[in-house]
């Protein structure tokens, strides 16, 4: 791969070629398609030739494809067809002509704003894949207003040289396309339980309530729900998997052939956004950069499926003694949500990453990734790719924006617009603790009674309860609690789990019960994993912009009730 990355980008390519010296191709046989991939991006400077480079090269959407319309517009405006094959001049188009230009016409049009492009050429090179096809005969307005990334100049610039035309003044209404005409990307999201605490409804990001944090595993309705985009529509029966290695070859996989081919597997797993307890990062030191999770971004569930290690064998890849220019594995979704992570982790015999087509023993739900998606157990979610359905093996990280810049931490100095490659995509996740019941037993209560029993206590008491975790698959030895804001601390007895797995991949589960009497204004949780690693007492120290990765010690205040 670094000799054909090498060969390319000493080579000078005409900007009006649509060819690649032969000589390449059959010096570097296995890796044509990517040799062939290069070629039909080649109409552009040598500048572009260095972009493409690192992000096709590596594996990945060829995002230069976009440069070769500025460089070159002239010749990309020639390019930009009617259905017919003639040159499209600029014309007024009505709103029926643009729908005929949808999904399975051979040229595409969107409008954007009032205008009308024809982005056929674009599409191989968009770096989100097909999704784009999604807007095609119709407005792209409202994808954009979702994927903001596309909200500035250079972006504007490039699709400014497939226009064709504006839409004809009679289709407008009040000047705008009208609403109608917008394909709604949510319409088929499925419906979510009530008791699910929202913090957007588009796309849908919403927290587990307390009584889904309480039980060990998660309830399927109650689990957080953490999305980018829309849920994509899938059919279990045409979904494959494509995998893609480090020369370009691919080998495609139907779930039947998932199911079928490779050895089940169970574990149990806790997964966890970076963005869990963000709000109290942000009440505690300062305002935070994303959705406001309190302690709900977190669950719990047995997942079944196969080892990724296995079928990345049986694809060709030599699991036991990988290339050196192989260091990540990259995960697309059908939504085109895309993310990394390290090849070490992808192959770990004892790592238990797997590619999962169920949840707590039932086919996962949409919102979790149905038909299927990645399980990265001890790592943080978003590296679990939903709706997996391709992989590909690189010398590069994810070229994503959920890789490259939004799942990153930044010291408490930094803020607005940082160097986001001078820090690491976060990967494994730090030791956590959180409070989730808070409650008063009395043994005046039968239920309470017994509870009281165990921990030999007669009089009315407090039964604080939580969940504790650390990444990695660490274990959880120690829970400590302080029922004064932290001037002392004691033990919490840590609840018995069945987990599957090599490692502590699930939550702890933990309880306390103190006398009412002894239980100052405000009760505090820290845990301590298996190296010693424990949660920072303050959040200043720790704070930063994007609130990633909040783990200080959890606070929640306490008023004593007559029972």
């Amino acid at each position: 791969m670094q000799a054909l990355r090498r060969v390319l980008s000493s080579r000078t390519i005409q900007p009006k070629s649509l060819f690649i010296d032969h000589r390449v191709i059959r010096q570097f046989p296995k890796q044509k398609k990517l040799v062939a991939r290069f070629a039909s991006s080649t109409a552009r400077p040598s500048t572009s030739h260095s972009k493409f480079l690192r992000w096709s090269l590596g594996g990945v959407f060829c995002v230069s494809a976009f440069t070769v319309a500025v460089f070159y517009a002239p010749a990309v405006r020639a390019e930009a067809l009617t259905e017919g094959g003639s040159q499209a001049q600029p014309s007024f188009l009505r709103l029926d002509e643009v729908r005929k230009h949808g999904r399975n016409a051979e040229q595409k049009w969107i409008t954007k704003d009032n205008k009308v492009y024809n982005i056929t050429d674009w599409i191989p090179g968009h770096p989100g894949g097909e999704v784009i096809l999604r807007a095609v005969g119709g407005p792209v307005d409202q994808y954009w207003n979702i994927f903001t990334i596309h909200k500035k100049q250079e972006v504007y610039d490039i699709l400014d040289n497939f226009y064709i035309g504006e839409v004809d003044p009679r289709d407008l209404v009040d000047g705008k396309v009208p609403v109608e005409h917008v394909d709604d990307p949510f319409k088929n999201d499925p419906k979510r339980d009530d008791r699910l605490i929202v913090h957007s409804a588009r796309p849908f990001n919403a927290e587990t309530p307390g009584e889904g944090l309480n039980p060990f595993i998660t309830p399927d309705d109650l689990f957080y729900v953490r999305q980018h985009m829309w849920v994509p529509e899938v059919d279990e029966a045409k979904h494959s998997l494509v995998i893609e290695l480090a020369d370009g070859e691919e080998k495609d996989y139907t779930l039947d052939d998932i199911k079928r081919k490779f050895g089940e597997v169970t574990v149990t797993a806790t997964l966890q956004c970076s963005g869990n307890r963000r709000k109290h990062m942000t009440e505690e030191a300062r305002s935070t950069n994303g959705l406001q999770w309190e302690g709900g971004a977190i669950s719990n569930a047995e997942w079944t499926g196969v080892r990724l290690r296995d079928i990345l064998e049986d694809a060709g890849v030599q699991v036991d003694d990988l290339p050196e220019d192989i260091k990540h594995v990259q995960f697309v979704g059908a939504e085109a949500y895309g993310a990394s992570i390290p090849v070490d982790k992808a192959v770990d015999k004892l790592g238990d990453v797997l590619l999962a087509y169920k949840m707590n023993d039932k086919p996962l739900a949409l919102d979790h990734g149905y038909p299927l998606r990645l399980l990265v157990p001890g790592n943080v979610a978003a590296r679990s790719v939903k709706w997996i359905n391709r992989i590909r093996m690189s010398d590069e990280e994810s070229p994503s924006q959920w890789q490259r810049r939004d799942y990153k931490c930044f010291g408490p100095n930094v803020s607005g617009n940082p160097d986001w490659d001078s820090a690491p995509a976060i990967q494994e996740t730090p030791v956590q603790s959180a409070i989730t019941s808070l409650r008063d037993i009395t043994p005046h209560s039968p239920q309470d009674s017994k509870l009281l029993q165990v921990y030999g206590l007669e009089e009315d008491s407090i039964a604080v309860e939580g969940y504790s975790f650390a990444g990695g698959g660490r274990k959880i030895i120690r829970v400590d609690v302080s029922a004064d804001n932290g001037r002392n601390w004691h033990q919490a007895e840590l609840l018995p789990n069945i987990s599957k797995g090599a490692k502590a991949w699930a939550w702890t589960r933990w309880r306390w019960v103190i006398p009412r009497g002894q239980a100052g204004r405000c009760f505090v949780v820290k845990a301590v994993d298996e190296a010693y690693n424990t949660q920072p007492g303050e959040y200043e120290a720790n704070y930063n912009f994007r609130g990633n990765l909040t783990s200080s010690w959890h606070r929640v205040g306490y008023r004593a009730k007559r029972l």
